[in-house]
Parts: structure tokens; sequence; C-alpha cells
């Protein structure tokens, strides 16, 4: 529930990180540009279904009543003694207890009121670095919503299945194959420097990571220097 937001830009915003984690239910209370909003629509990037079914709602009270635990993002509790917890707390409780849960987040430029906050039975505090404590609504949303979609199967994007690695014995041909050329064109001189040059090409060659195919691909090469092709380019 965004409470009393000011940009429709930030509302956007929110909707577009709660739909990347799998929420859907936006709540707006009096927001201060009034509802809806052309300009939520761009920032909102695609999460264009959470802002048509945002419902709007002219008081905390009024936008929580069908909620059974409210919770209040804020990082000063102002007066008010609460039980405090982190996201991933919250998150922990939303998904062990029955009932519909609210998340509430005050406006960007001072935060929740006290009055918001008394209706709130549990303070969300966002571990931030006390020297520098400006999160952006949009960024509280997020990382909340992160928390929560742990305990959700999202679909992960597939891995990328990585190449079988070389076998040292493919290795050490590429090796030969090289040195036999380097031979070839002279490139080991003067010939009291060839075994530290040698060692110094095994370390290039030999760095962790090469893979059978690259292996494969390099060789190639290597033949084709070799054994240079005739040219293809015709008679004029």
């Amino acid at each position: 529930m965004l409470v009393r937001p000011q940009l429709a830009e930030n509302i956007g915003k929110a909707a577009r990180g709660m739909l990347n984690f799998g929420l859907r239910d936006l709540r707006l209370v009096a927001p201060r540009d009034g509802w809806p909003n052309p300009d939520a629509g761009p920032a909102a990037a695609g999460a264009d279904a959470v802002l048509a079914d945002a419902r709007l709602f002219g008081s905390v009270a009024e936008a929580v009543t069908d909620c059974a635990h409210v919770y209040a993002t804020t990082v000063r509790k102002r007066g008010v003694v609460k039980p405090v917890v982190t996201p991933e707390e919250a998150a922990a409780a939303i998904r062990a207890a029955p009932g519909r849960s609210a998340i509430l987040f005050g406006p960007e430029r001072a935060g929740l009121e006290t009055g918001d906050i008394a209706i709130a039975r549990t303070i969300l505090t966002v571990p931030i670095n006390p020297a520098f404590g400006s999160l952006n609504l949009a960024q509280a949303v997020m990382v909340v919503a992160y928390e929560w979609s742990k305990s959700i199967d999202l679909v992960q994007p597939p891995r990328t299945e990585l190449p079988p690695p070389a076998l040292q014995a493919e290795l050490d041909g590429m090796l030969a194959q090289l040195d036999a050329m380097l031979e070839n064109a002279g490139f080991f001189y003067p010939p009291d420097k060839v075994p530290v040059t040698k060692n110094m090409l095994r370390t290039l060659m030999t760095r962790p990571g090469w893979s059978a195919q690259e292996v494969r691909t390099l060789r190639g090469v290597l033949s084709a220097l070799q054994t240079p092709r005739p040219s293809k380019r015709s008679n004029s």
C-alpha cells in the first residue's frame, strides 16, 4: 500500500518492482496528484496490469479493513512502541500467518506519519547505511517484494551449459603443434632463451578455462597457418 505517494512515476516503478517479484495487489491511499495518472504507465515498464487493478482509498484505515496483519515501513519508530522486523523476518511471518497482510509505504518526502504507523501492528525496517539512509519509494518496495518472493517458485532464466573442459592430452597436443610451427618459423631465438620462452607460452596457453571446443578451434587456426589453403581468387 502506497500512502499519499507524491509522484506518479514512483507509483509506476513500485508496480514494476511488485510484478518482478510476483506481487499484484497494489492499493493507493490518497495519492497527491489523483488516480489514475498517465505518468505512472511509462515508469511501470510493462506492469500495466498492476496499475489497472490498483485500488484507491481515502485513508489507511479504509485500505486495511480486510487485512489481519499490517506492517508499516519506516526507519524511525517515532515514539510508537511496536515490534520491529527486517524485510526477511516480515516475509517469513507473512508466509506463516493466516489471513491477508498489508505493507504500508509512506510518501517520498517524509515517510509515514505517526497516525499511519499507529494503525500498523508491526514496524518493518530495511537495514540501511546510517550515514545515507535515503531509500527511494520504489526501491523500498522492491527490497520488501524480493524478500517475499523467496517463498514462491518464480521461473528462473535457463542456465547456459558450459562446454566440457579440454583434456590435458588435447592441450599438450596443441602446444606440441605450436612449438613445431614456431621452431620452423625460427621464433625461438636466441637458444639460451628457448626454455624460458617455451615455459611462458605454456603458461599463457594453459590458463584455466580453455574448453575442448576452444582448443579444437585454435588447433584449426594453427593448421591453417601451417598448411595454407590455395587461394580461391579467380584468375582475372
